[in-house]
């Protein structure tokens, strides 16, 4: 019966000490998930960060401070109220977005990193939006999205997170600025349209002057063009009926030529149209040329004596 008895307690106690093992080793099995990092402290001390996967610690001794995050974080922090050159208080809303690099000093450099995110990028705000007046405020948001980029940066490298991006999500002035703004942009639209109206119409009035004087302009050079036209065309006729009464001139002095027509025989001709001349009832009076005389000393030498 002892035996037995000292067997039972033999099996009980590998028993105990084979489920002491199998938990130990359970204990000393870690799986970090993916983009997750975890800081193990051993005996109360920083020992080392565990990767993604599967990690062994030593059981009751290292012991995992922390998980941390290794994605890329966006944190919206609550509109901050920051008072401007001017006198004005503006609500600005602001987007960070972080990404922690180095585990062990975003456990142990700080306590709270996205509250210091915060103070930092609300002090930093007061700074910057305090140097400038609510117009360059409202239209400077690169420049302070800069300021804020680099203050973050200096101050975040210690902490081991990297700010990617600061984005100032919206800035909101008082009401009554606000209705004075609009009153603005409303008189700065009926301006600008006042001025567009004004200028279609002086255009029109341009253009439509224009037509008019480039029309009359071709109308005065038409009808010049047609009076040369008809100035040289009188002159050609003319010059037409000249040759045409030169040549029947010319004509007669040929016949007269060829039939060999005396100087006598031409003056009675001459004295007889000067009978027909002599005729008519308005020739009351008139006068003798002085060709009749030529005419008549020619008749005279004709019939004259020999």
């Amino acid at each position: 019966m002892e035996f037995l008895d000292l067997l039972d307690i033999g099996g009980i106690f590998t028993a105990l000490v084979l489920i002491t093992v199998a938990l130990l080793l359970l204990r000393s099995i870690r799986i970090i998930p993916q983009a997750t990092a975890g800081v193990v402290e051993r005996l109360g001390r920083y020992h080392k960060t565990l990767n993604a996967g599967v990690n062994l610690v030593f059981p009751f001794i290292d012991v995992i401070r922390r998980t941390v995050d290794l994605r890329e974080q966006v944190v919206d922090f609550q509109p901050q109220s920051v008072i401007t050159e001017d006198n004005l208080v503006i609500s600005i809303d602001t987007v960070i977005y972080y990404q922690v690099t180095d585990p062990k000093s975003a456990t142990y450099e700080i306590a709270n990193f996205v509250l210091g995110i915060e103070q930092l990028t609300v002090t930093t705000l007061r700074n910057k939006v305090g140097s400038l007046d609510l117009e360059d405020a409202l239209t400077s948001r690169e420049e302070i999205n800069a300021a804020l980029r680099t203050v973050l940066d200096d101050a975040t490298g210690r902490w081991g997170v990297r700010v990617n991006r600061v984005e100032i999500r919206d800035i909101v002035p008082p009401e009554s600025v606000r209705e004075s703004m609009e009153k603005q942009m409303k008189a700065e639209r009926d301006k600008r349209a006042a001025i567009l109206i004004a200028e279609g119409t002086k255009q029109s009035d341009i253009l439509t002057a224009e037509g008019n004087k480039q029309a009359e302009i071709l109308r005065a050079e038409g009808d010049a063009k047609a009076t040369v036209l008809r100035a040289e065309a009188e002159a050609k006729a003319e010059a037409l009926v000249a040759d045409g009464e030169a040549a029947a001139i010319q004509k007669v002095f040929d016949a007269l030529a060829a039939a060999k027509v005396t100087d006598q025989a031409l003056a009675y001709k001459y004295i007889e149209q000067l009978k027909e001349l002599a005729q008519g009832d308005a020739n009351k009076v008139w006068f003798i040329p002085s060709e009749f005389s030529a005419a008549a000393q020619a008749l005279g030498k004709a019939f004259g004596p020999k």
